[in-house]
């Protein structure tokens, strides 16, 4: 048993441990530490985003050529016109407005008020919310062939961003916002990026990140063995990222028992794929093997092809906020623009981030943690360590019933004007 006040560190963030055992652990994250996380987390998927996205599908079933890749330039860090970034803003402008006890189902009614062009789940998850169909539904695969796609996988940075350390609050985010769109691995895929994040506040080994993400999965899920796979091809092959990729690519994309993203399923070897186990591993190819490099992490999850603007984002997203704003290369953080509007959000960058550290007192408290001031008088966020617990496995081939949910006649009129709002589509 360890007594009260021993402090185990690790990324300079403290660990106190309880004194007895009815006494949990917790974690201390000061409150300027967590801003220059958070903001970190949000330039990686910036810049992620940016230097990926002229690549985004030109490679598909093959390794991209280095030579493939722009290079990179301190001002396309601003991407404030990419929807990789501001559709999770509408799940933060809900939280902010609505409190972190609203329901399922105004999550929905303001998802499906969104005015913004969508694809795949997304666009599949807001056309059945405007036609009535209400969340669970929504998402369910009954309705929804899109289920296991990338969508809440690319979403659900906010959800650590603004619960550090907090995994289940991670899970209940995804429970009522990723369930609008995905089910089963496209769900679980999000709630895994998220935990990511949450542990990156604390961090900096990405082995160490990816296993306690992991437990926020179902053991049973194909997402799960897809990480658990990763994993042990990295520890086999660490310096080789190209003899894993090929591993990923055999399994995850060749193999039709895995390939459940409604757009990986025709096309053979070569095709378009959408499905969140395929891009999630390309997001853990570049945090395995970026060496903890910005550039390095960022490049490989966009070499892997697919979808590489947002498996990148992903990845740089979660890579920065174990650096911090404070220590990323001037690169990343000089031409930032902080009066720049993210499209159909009311957030520039100083917002976003005020807007993040308003939630995030509200999540401390939330899980149960305290805020103190240490001798200093500067705030310190004191966290409960917590084991997750995942959600039932319900995977989308192996589907629970519908709860026959619908929007109510009253519902229905806070969805304004959403018939004659384009769906979108690709």
């Amino acid at each position: 048993m360890l007594r009260r006040g021993l402090l185990l560190t690790a990324a300079g963030v403290c660990w106190l441990v309880g004194a007895a055992a009815g006494q949990g652990a917790t974690r201390r994250l000061s409150a300027a530490q967590y801003v220059d996380r958070m903001k970190a987390g949000w330039v990686g998927q910036m810049c992620g985003v940016g230097w990926g996205g002229p690549t985004e599908f030109r490679v598909k079933g093959a390794v991209m050529p280095e030579s493939r890749l722009p290079t990179w330039q301190p001002r396309m860090v601003n991407q404030f016109g990419q929807d990789d970034i501001y559709v999770e803003m509408t799940f933060l402008r809900t939280l902010e407005t609505r409190g972190w006890d609203c329901t399922i189902r105004q999550a929905g009614i303001d998802f499906a008020n969104s005015g913004y062009r969508l694809w795949h789940a997304n666009n599949a998850g807001r056309s059945n919310l405007r036609g009535g169909i209400a969340p669970p539904d929504s998402s369910h695969p009954q309705f929804n062939k899109h289920a296991d796609d990338i969508d809440y996988q690319i979403e659900a940075d906010y959800s650590g961003l603004i619960a550090p350390g907090m995994p289940q609050t991670v899970i209940e985010l995804g429970e009522k916002f990723g369930r609008l769109m995905n089910y089963g691995d496209g769900l679980w895929a999000g709630q895994f990026v998220g935990a990511c994040y949450a542990e990156a506040f604390f961090e900096t080994d990405m082995t160490r990140i990816i296993r306690a993400a992991l437990k926020v999965l179902p053991p049973r899920s194909q997402y799960a063995e897809m990480v658990r796979d990763v994993l042990k091809w990295h520890a086999a092959e660490p310096k080789d990222w190209e003899k894993t990729w090929q591993l990923v690519e055999d399994k995850y994309h060749k193999d039709p028992n895995y390939t459940h993203g409604l757009c990986s399923r025709a096309g053979g070897a070569n095709a378009f794929s959408i499905d969140a186990k395929l891009n999630g591993a390309y997001i853990l190819l570049g945090l395995l093997y970026g060496g903890g490099q910005g550039d390095q992490t960022i490049k490989i999850a966009t070499r892997c092809g697919q979808d590489s603007d947002c498996n990148p984002a992903n990845a740089g997203g979660i890579l920065f906020t174990t650096i911090g704003f404070e220590k990323l290369p001037d690169r990343f953080t000089s031409a930032i623009d902080p009066k720049g509007k993210f499209s159909h959000t009311s957030y520039d960058f100083p917002t976003l981030i005020d807007v993040c550290t308003k939630l995030v007192r509200q999540a401390v408290q939330r899980s149960g943690g305290r805020i103190e001031k240490d001798a200093g008088g500067a705030e310190v966020f004191v966290i409960p360590v917590v084991e997750p617990k995942p959600g039932n496995f319900e995977p989308s081939y192996d589907p629970g019933p519908p709860a026959n949910s619908r929007f109510t006649d009253e519902e229905m009129k806070q969805i304004q004007a959403a018939a004659a709002r384009p769906a979108g589509g690709r």
